[in-house]
């Protein structure tokens, strides 16, 4: 048993991390200390000034273990680290950890390309973001290319190198087509000039060109012409509509703010970009009402900044953080200074006041969502138990699904859905490790062996030690059991279930001959279901969203493979390398258009490796 007495008495007095864990050996918390010996002994002394989140943790801690470093700095970036890792369920965690997209302009290139990435890389490139509207920018990069003749494709283009056949979109006047050398580079570098400042918001040039150019062919009654310009205007237009003025000046700056009710807060980001706002985004943060604003403000910052690719120069909040220590952190990040200013008066306050009520709005009508989407789970449950003629409403449904190619790379998901909604956090996937081939049959009875031993062994660890059945990963067991098929997979997951002695209800989704769900087996029967009933709705969302789960984790799979015999190729690259080339860029496409400064900055890579990975992929893209 872990002494708790003698382990509070060791704790040193020094910065560091500390990490507190379940009976289950698991991380449920994690934080960061000036003082670890202070910090620590915090959660153990009277409760009566704790949160009710922070007694129920405690209620659960069965040991803990720390980290100590050199400063309060280090502290605080090894916390992000670790919470990224272990996600403990009493850490304030962000659900939405979205890749925001950016418009990026290859201007390190001979003759620049324009087009969306999710991954911002110091390349020498241009990049315009993040935006939070993925429309709103796939929107404007089809005006951009109404507007601006330049080319989409992805060869490698220079302007000395061999010339070829241009491609259609030369001929419908989308591209001058500089692979046939029918424009100079100077000129090709105009038109990128004109599209660089249309981003950055110095866009009237623009209009005022296009609009003497429209004249200007109305008498030379060129009307096709002059129609043609009063789109691309009527384009440029709709781009300068998006990017509105806000501010004078024009810096990046994020202006946040959130509003609670009796139990839950919303968090509302405004992003500005050269004084435009781009977008917002808010998210929810559950059962943190009763906590203090400051400690729930402190740790969303920490969260959204330690995965956010861009730290603007100003950030707006409403509250003091914890002194200057986050500030220093978010310095590191940005490369240059970073301020968190508290305004009290003037268009800043009013911004952020204009983000809270924004906050407050969103979460209230979260709220009524919820209520509204409760209602209908509800009697989607309640026909659903009808139809099967089951005593209690299924409120916990798991179902599972098997994706293969002929057999390779075989994976098998679990879902779960609670109340009638997606519970993400419950999701298991299963990598088939006993059946070669396709052979689903066998392959399911696999996943479910393993589900249901593994929450057989957790419910066992829990009895024993007291805990609450929801600790466990696997512990948890459905009311119903829904199959991605038919009566053969129905009958296998009886059949595991009965060899455990486990009693649970088992469906089959069967789908039709156009791939669209059909009805549900039951008891060896197709039970008649209605199109537009609440019963069909829910079945074909979970049947949807099994099959969303399988086919995510069977294509990751296959990638990883595919992406590792590329890179076995390549001659001075081994084992190491290749994790160290993944691990920092990703895919293979941004492995490829990597720079020889961003390759040498890859642990491992040194200068041979380098010109390897570069000569193997020019010599691809010449086969």
């Amino acid at each position: 048993m872990f002494d708790f007495e003698y382990q509070l008495k060791m704790l040193p007095e020094k910065p560091g991390v500390y990490l507190m864990k379940n009976s289950l050996g698991e991380v449920i918390y994690v934080g960061k200390a000036k003082i670890l010996k202070n910090r620590v002994r915090q959660y153990f002394q009277n409760s009566k000034n704790h949160s009710e989140k922070v007694r129920v943790m405690v209620s659960h801690i069965a040991e803990f273990e720390y980290i100590i470093t050199d400063s309060e700095m280090e502290a605080l970036i090894l916390e992000c680290n670790l919470i990224k890792k272990y996600r403990p369920r009493y850490n304030i965690l962000l659900k939405d950890d979205k890749h925001y997209p950016f418009i990026k302009i290859t201007t390190n290139e001979d003759f620049p390309r324009v087009f969306v990435t999710r991954t911002k890389v110091k390349d020498g490139n241009k990049y315009f973001g993040p935006y939070t509207d993925a429309s709103a920018v796939y929107e404007t990069l089809e005006l951009i290319k109404k507007v601006f003749p330049i080319r989409n494709c992805k060869r490698n283009i220079a302007e000395n190198g061999t010339k070829t056949r241009p491609c259609l979109n030369y001929y419908i006047n989308l591209c001058k087509a500089p692979c046939a050398g029918y424009i100079s580079k100077e000129e090709y570098k105009k038109i990128i000039d004109d599209i660089l400042d249309l981003l950055s918001g110095k866009n009237h040039t623009i209009v005022e060109e296009l609009k003497r150019s429209m004249e200007e062919a109305s008498e030379k009654l060129e009307f096709e012409k002059a129609a043609g310009l009063r789109d691309k205007i009527n384009a440029v237009e709709t781009i300068m509509e998006k990017q509105k003025i806000f501010m004078d000046n024009f810096e990046d700056e994020d202006f946040i703010n959130m509003y609670s009710d009796e139990k839950d807060t919303c968090v509302q980001v405004f992003f500005l970009r050269e004084g435009k706002i781009i977008g917002r985004e808010h998210f929810m943060l559950e059962n943190t009402a009763f906590e203090p604003k400051e400690e729930v403000l402190s740790e969303f910052v920490k969260s959204f900044y330690s995965g956010a690719a861009v730290v603007p120069k100003n950030i707006y909040i409403p509250c003091i953080l914890d002194g200057e220590l986050i500030e220093q952190w978010l310095t590191m990040k940005r490369g240059s200074k970073v301020w968190l200013k508290v305004p009290k008066k003037g268009d800043k306050k009013n911004l952020l006041d204009m983000v809270e009520k924004n906050a407050k709005m969103t979460l209230e009508q979260f709220k009524l969502k919820l209520l509204r989407d409760k209602e209908i789970h509800k009697i989607a449950l309640e026909e659903l138990a009808e139809l099967l003629n089951l005593d209690d409403l299924p409120y916990r449904i798991e179902a599972y699904d098997i994706s293969n190619i002929q057999g390779v790379d075989s994976v098998g998901s679990m879902i779960v859905f609670e109340s009638g909604k997606p519970k993400n956090s419950d999701y298991r996937r299963f990598k088939i490790n006993t059946v070669k081939g396709a052979n689903d049959y066998d392959s399911m009875r696999e996943i479910l062996e393993r589900r249901f031993s593994h929450g057989l062994e957790e419910i066992k660890k829990i009895q024993e030690r007291n805990l609450e059945f929801s600790m466990g990963k696997f512990s948890v067991f459905p009311d119903l059991i829904l199959m991605d098929g038919g009566k053969g997979q129905v009958n296998v997951a009886l059949e595991v279930l009965k060899s455990f002695n486990i009693d649970i209800p088992v469906c089959g989704m069967v789908k039709d001959y156009k791939h669209q769900t059909r009805g549900i087996i039951y008891n060896n029967m197709e039970l008649p279901v209605r199109e537009d009933s609440n019963v069909m709705q829910l079945v074909t969302r979970i049947q949807d969203e099994v099959h969303r789960f399988a086919i995510t984790y069977h294509r990751s799979l296959r990638n990883k493979r595919v992406l590792h015999s590329v890179l076995e190729d390549i001659p001075n690259i081994g084992e190491k390398r290749r994790k160290e080339l993944l691990k920092k860029f990703g895919s293979i496409e941004n492995i490829k258009k990597a720079t020889m400064e961003d390759l040498l900055d890859t642990p491992s890579i040194d200068r041979k490796a380098a010109e390897s990975v570069q000569q193997y992929f020019k010599q691809e893209e010449n086969r």
